[in-house]
């Protein structure tokens, strides 16, 4: 069988990284690492699936029983990957999914060299601030962190492989469909249909 691919999947908050992931997730072909962080719920989240919502101390137990295949404070909060929701998984030859920020992404690429990396940016700054405005749930005050948080992130972009600008979400869902369809034909990638082909000989 062969072995799932781990996908790191980033963008600055107010990208439409989720919305992107809701419509890349209607193909079964595709699981989510759910993070686990400290951060309170939004309006509309459920435990266990939005995300795994722990306590700090919960967090840092599960650090300190090394549970975690990443983790960082971002925006003053917590947020990880639990082992757990990638690798029995990819050994099952589903590819995974982990929706995580910079800071966790250079991390996993350190760990897991063989990921792919995809990185979501806005069509602008203007359009960004925005989209966090329209939001509703945060002050202006967090809003502009968010944003200076966002620039010093777009700047690491260069660190991925692919990068697809979320302007019309259906062309960002389609530009990602088309990186996986790429990375899937590489040579590296097709050594078992290789050796099929071969063994016909």
């Amino acid at each position: 069988m062969t072995k799932g691919r781990l996908i790191v999947f980033s963008a600055p908050s107010g990208c439409g990284k989720g919305t992107m992931l809701e419509e890349i997730l209607k193909n079964d072909s595709f699981r989510t690492a759910v993070s686990a962080t400290t951060r309170n719920p939004r309006q509309g989240e459920v435990n266990g699936v939005s995300y795994h919502f722990l306590s700090r101390e919960d967090f840092n137990k599960k650090v300190e029983a090394d549970e975690f295949l990443e983790h960082a404070v971002y925006c003053e909060n917590n947020y990880g990957t639990l082992k757990s929701e990638v690798d029995p998984y990819l050994e099952k030859g589903i590819d995974v999914i982990l929706e995580i920020e910079v800071q966790g992404a250079m991390k996993i690429r350190t760990i897991r060299p063989d990921a792919l990396f995809v990185f979501i940016v806005p069509p602008s700054i203007k359009e960004l601030r925005r989209r966090l405005n329209k939001r509703g749930t945060e002050s202006e005050e967090v809003i502009e962190k968010r944003v200076a948080q966002a620039a010093g992130e777009i700047a690491l972009a260069g660190n991925y492989d692919y990068i697809i600008v979320n302007d019309a979400l259906e062309d960002a869902v389609s530009d990602f469909f088309a990186v996986i369809r790429a990375e899937k034909l590489k040579s590296e990638y097709s050594r078992e249909l290789i050796d099929k082909i071969l063994d016909e000989v």
